[in-house]
């Protein structure tokens, strides 16, 4: 079956499922697999689901009018995302970056969809899978795009870039995430690097934080900027308040003026200034930008600001890389409270470097004085440090629940891997 055949069954119910389990009558299913997944085993049990065509790239052992045998299913679901992406004339815009991405693409969204239809990244789909599911949600009418890329080596984004075809670009910064992969921090730059690449190439438009001339240095060639930063830039912006919430002025737009989000830490600022600056390029009403980021309100443990009886909690458990790491523990340094408890899970895919970089973060907590302090799992159990030390999240919380809080700022940050969410279940 050709593209233009799978697009027409496609159009007929444009949604798409990898999954039987959330599979709907009418829908197309692509049958993936990878380490420990074969879609190919649910092609019948699909059919019985009246998918609309079924896409296999293995032989299910019977025939079918709506079985679709192709080399390759992943190939063929970034095909017919690719087609679909060629059948639009709106912005695309690709967010990618070490830290907060996830959170600039949100408050994105929530600025462009209170002016346009606007269709996003849903949660953090933002891998092979989840980019070409998402292009494929986006409906006909749509105004605007915003597509989140995740990557953990190089030559990830160029080729999501092959098939999202980003008109606008936007990278929020470079920090220690994913070492492993991309080996080192110059091999991060080239890789996120990879999106500015491609907008390049295409003569696209780019919005750039001027406070990092390490973006200046990787966006040399292209012609098309939009500057924000909190100097020397089309959008700026100050922090007037962070203990805990965020509070910005954008300095260079009375007509928004100050902005009091849901925010917590002061590292949020870029995120902020991104999404004010998207907004004004995209020509969305001041207040209405104003609106949109103060009614934002973050979820999915990431930053989180929430209150247990008389305690506070940031929970920010979802990623965690040195360079988040570093920023989480300084801004919740800076929070004035008597009571402070810091519980950090170990961070993941840093590779050699991994052992020196929890040594750097136990001795940056050093710094500081802290009512608790507790690492958690990972290479924090294979170094020296003066603080409480558990094995896992489940060890944790027992620990946690036991001490019985009243009136403390708690954090709890780590990779996803650890779990850290469940010391508060």
């Amino acid at each position: 079956m050709k593209k233009e055949q799978l697009y027409s069954i496609y159009k007929k119910n444009p949604s798409v499922q990898t999954d039987t389990r959330k599979l709907k009558p009418g829908d197309l299913f692509f049958a993936l697999k990878g380490a420990n997944f074969n879609g190919n085993l649910f092609a019948k049990q699909a059919l019985e689901m009246e998918a609309s065509a079924v896409i296999v790239d293995e032989d299910p052992g019977f025939e079918h009018p709506l079985l679709v045998k192709v080399d390759d299913s992943l190939k063929a679901l970034q095909g017919l995302a690719h087609h679909h992406r060629r059948q639009f004339s709106i912005p695309f815009l690709a967010i990618t970056g070490s830290n907060g991405k996830t959170t600039t693409k949100e408050l994105v969204h929530a600025v462009l969809s209170s002016h346009f239809k606007t269709s996003t990244t849903e949660g953090n789909l933002n891998n092979h899978i989840g980019i070409p599911l998402t292009i494929l949600k986006i409906p006909f009418d749509a105004e605007i795009a915003v597509i989140e890329m995740g990557a953990n080596h190089q030559r990830e984004i160029a080729s999501y870039c092959t098939y999202t075809e980003p008109t606008h670009g936007l990278i929020n910064n470079v920090g220690k995430a994913h070492l492993e992969g991309f080996g080192g921090i110059e091999g991060v730059k080239k890789g996120k690097g990879e999106l500015y690449d491609f907008i390049r190439e295409t003569n696209g438009a780019i919005f750039i934080n001027t406070d990092f001339d390490y973006l200046q240095e990787m966006s040399r060639g292209i012609h098309h900027k939009v500057t924000y930063g909190s100097a020397n830039a089309e959008t700026t912006g100050r922090i007037l308040e962070s203990d805990p919430l965020l509070q910005v002025e954008i300095t260079s737009n009375p007509e928004i003026g100050i902005i009091s989000t849901h925010l917590v830490g002061d590292y949020n600022l870029p995120n902020v200034l991104a999404a004010v600056s998207v907004g004004l390029y995209f020509k969305v009403p001041s207040q209405k930008i104003k609106s949109a980021i103060e009614s934002y309100i973050p979820s999915n443990s990431r930053s989180q600001m929430m209150e247990r009886g008389s305690n506070h909690i940031i929970l920010d458990a979802y990623n965690a890389n040195p360079s988040s790491m570093k920023l989480a523990i300084e801004n919740f340094a800076k929070l004035k409270a008597p009571n402070k408890t810091v519980l950090l899970g170990a961070m993941a895919e840093l590779g050699e470097e991994s052992i020196a970089e929890h040594k750097m973060l136990a001795e940056l907590l050093a710094q500081y004085k802290w009512h608790n302090v507790v690492l958690v799992g990972g290479d924090f159990l294979k170094i020296h440090h003066p603080f409480l030390s558990f094995a896992d999240s489940t060890e944790a919380k027992d620990w946690f629940t036991a001490r019985q809080f009243e009136n403390e700022y708690i954090l709890i940050k780590g990779s996803r891997s650890m779990k850290m969410e469940k010391i508060l279940e």
